[in-house]
């Protein structure tokens, strides 16, 4: 953040000036306490890091097995995408897509964005339409739901262990892994250092 930014307070609307911070302190605001803002240590760098080894897992987690069944002498795997054609196979095409856009799409789509915006930035360099991508991946971050679909997967095993032998698969780790990695990635991303760097190369 600049120095002697502006910044309106989200509770109370006192319009105040918030000076440049340091790493890993926070300004409050002066009438109400509301935290205006909070510097986190070395962003773009571990956010980036984050990002290359979420890219790695979602790689992994739509490649290899996601869990085998091992049913009466009758062994099946299956992986992610597997599991989104089933669904549509079933009639089920609604629950299908929504599988497909918050298990798939938009972790991919996350990870792809901050990918796009961060390396650049890294190099001192601004990428093309880098406003318009990060708003996009700010937009669309409430739609990535893994942890959702992970819970139904955990139910559905759960049931499935009376009648058949379940072996989880390299995918699923990953694919667990990938929850905490975007989760970590989200929160060690300040985006006040973004807009700040394309300020600079504006």
């Amino acid at each position: 953040m600049t120095k002697n930014t502006l910044v309106a307070c989200h509770e109370c609307d006192l319009l105040q000036r918030v000076p440049n911070l340091s790493a890993g302190r926070k300004a409050v605001c002066r009438r109400c306490g509301y935290v205006l803002h909070q510097s986190k240590r070395d962003s773009i760098n571990r956010t980036l890091s984050l990002t290359i080894a979420g890219l790695v897992l979602f790689v992994v987690a739509n490649t290899f097995p996601f869990l085998a069944f091992d049913m009466k002498g009758q062994f099946t795997q299956t992986t992610l995408l597997t599991g989104v054609v089933s669904l549509y196979q079933q009639g089920m095409w609604g629950l299908s897509i929504v599988v497909l856009i918050t298990s798939v799409l938009v972790p991919l789509v996350q990870l792809l964005g901050l990918f796009y915006v961060l390396l650049p930035l890294k190099m001192n360099r601004a990428p093309y339409k880098l406003a318009h991508v990060f708003r996009f991946i700010q937009h669309i971050q409430p739609w990535g739901m893994m942890e959702v679909f992970m819970l139904g997967i955990l139910v559905s095993v759960v049931k499935l262990t009376a009648m058949a032998s379940i072996i989880p698969g390299l995918a699923i780790w990953s694919f667990t892994l990938l929850i905490f990695v975007l989760a970590w990635a989200t929160a060690t991303l300040d985006p006040h250092v973004v807009w700040e760097k394309l300020d600079k190369h504006a």
